[in-house]
């Protein structure tokens, strides 16, 4: 990362930070609240529905709140302290998960961390605009998620042995599982406070007399502005369907992978080979974008998805789910990294925030509906293959809109927008 500037450097130290939580809600998170559920007597597929819900929640509440704040976050001075809060919910909100707690506490808690962890991507993805440029945006979001990708392995192979070893050192499961979630509140904490320390908002709208309800005047404006701007409004509602499916695998994997009869182990270990084999694919994405044009890198990850999901139908051995982990790998880091800078290149710079506030509504919805709609399907059919075949509808419906949103000429549309 030398050709990098110190400012970038910190924020892309902020993926390798939260990306440690990622790691945690798509592995030992859900695989110790299955655990905990199964002693008071929770059956495997309604305890997969019931993680289902607690993530649905999570992603409403901050689809509610992520317009509102992002707007008030585009006022002068606001962005750092709101970024700064939400982290914070989301390490306490880690660290509490190591308390012993009845099953539905445990997942009131996680939701609490859920939202803080959220909330701060809302202002973090905003500050890109603020830390780079438009010509390094695609490089430096790709290298976001694949230092994020591999900085996480760190604090999850520590923890992950402290949970398969537990035995050997003298510490029940529980003990070393809540360790593992102390020590990766610190690590996202420690890695977070060079961003913290350095971070100036360069884009911002003037602070008035009455900073809130003018942001809710912004944000009507905004929402006004995306229906006229045909470019943005397609890419979101694309970004709202492929995306699903993205958020979908990565929160509901280790749950469907238990379903279906992979081991513990073999879960933890294929999911880290999953972080290890993205941090090089998401940095070829990164230098890709620019030989190719990112349009056309992220309509290649989403039909990598359609295959990758299309396989997940049929999965039932270790192997598979092994397979499955590295073809996921190849396209995670990718198609989150370009979307997040394409849209980057599409919006005014000094509504950033406001954006992506809407950005996240898009996002997070997405994120609700593929896992309310996976839980559903469980629930009723008592399989989680049902819900999966709905994600590759929801990932076509994307391509198909996304493909249209390029046919939209950027430079008449940006124009459009800046000047309200």
């Amino acid at each position: 990362m030398s050709k990098f500037t110190k400012l970038e450097k910190q924020w892309i130290l902020y993926d390798v930070g939260n990306s440690a939580f990622t790691m945690l809600v798509s592995t030992i998170i859900p695989i110790y609240f299955k655990n905990v559920a199964s002693l008071s007597g929770i059956s495997p597929s309604d305890s997969t529905a019931y993680w289902g819900y607690a993530v649905s929640l999570s992603t409403i509440i901050v689809a509610i709140l992520g317009p509102i704040l992002g707007t008030v976050a585009d006022t002068k001075g606001y962005k750092k302290p709101l970024f700064s809060l939400f982290m914070m919910f989301g390490v306490l909100g880690c660290a509490a998960l190591a308390l012993p707690v009845p099953w539905i506490v445990f997942l009131a808690i996680f939701v609490i961390g859920k939202v803080g962890f959220s909330g701060s991507l809302i202002f973090y993805d905003a500050m890109l605009n603020d830390i780079t440029t438009d010509d390094r945006m695609d490089e430096i979001s790709s290298h976001g998620f694949a230092w994020g990708y591999i900085g996480s392995c760190i604090p999850f192979t520590a923890s992950l042995l402290l949970v398969l070893f537990a035995d050997k050192i003298g510490l029940t499961t529980a003990m070393a599982t809540g360790t593992a979630f102390l020590l990766t509140a610190l690590w996202w904490l420690l890695i977070t406070m060079p961003l913290l320390k350095n971070y100036k908002q360069k884009y911002y709208v003037e602070k008035g007399n009455k900073p809130v309800a003018e942001s809710f005047k912004r944000l009507g404006k905004v929402l006004l502005n995306i229906r006229k701007n045909k470019k943005i409004f397609l890419f979101l509602l694309a970004f709202f369907f492929y995306i699903d499916g993205v958020h979908t695998i990565i929160s509901m994997s280790t749950s469907y992978g238990k379903d279906v009869g992979i081991t513990d182990s073999n879960l933890l270990l294929a999911l880290l080979l999953t972080q290890i084999v993205a941090f090089p694919c998401a940095i070829l994405f990164g230098r890709l974008s620019k030989k190719f044009k990112s349009d056309k890198l992220i309509a290649a990850s989403i039909m990598g998805y359609i295959a990758i999901t299309i396989f997940a139908l049929q999965l039932d051995k270790a192997w598979e789910f092994w397979i499955l982990a590295v073809c996921v790998a190849v396209f995670q880091g990718a198609i989150q990294a370009l979307s997040r800078s394409y849209f980057s290149k599409i919006i005014p710079k000094d509504k950033s925030s406001e954006y992506f506030g809407l950005y996240d509504i898009f996002g997070k919805g997405a994120a609700f509906m593929g896992t309310m709609l996976m839980s559903i399907a469980t629930h009723i059919t008592g399989s989680s293959k049902a819900g999966v075949a709905g994600i590759v509808v929801m990932f076509i419906f994307g391509l198909i809109i996304f493909k249209a949103a390029n046919k939209v000429n950027i430079s008449t549309e940006k124009e459009t927008t800046v000047s309200l």
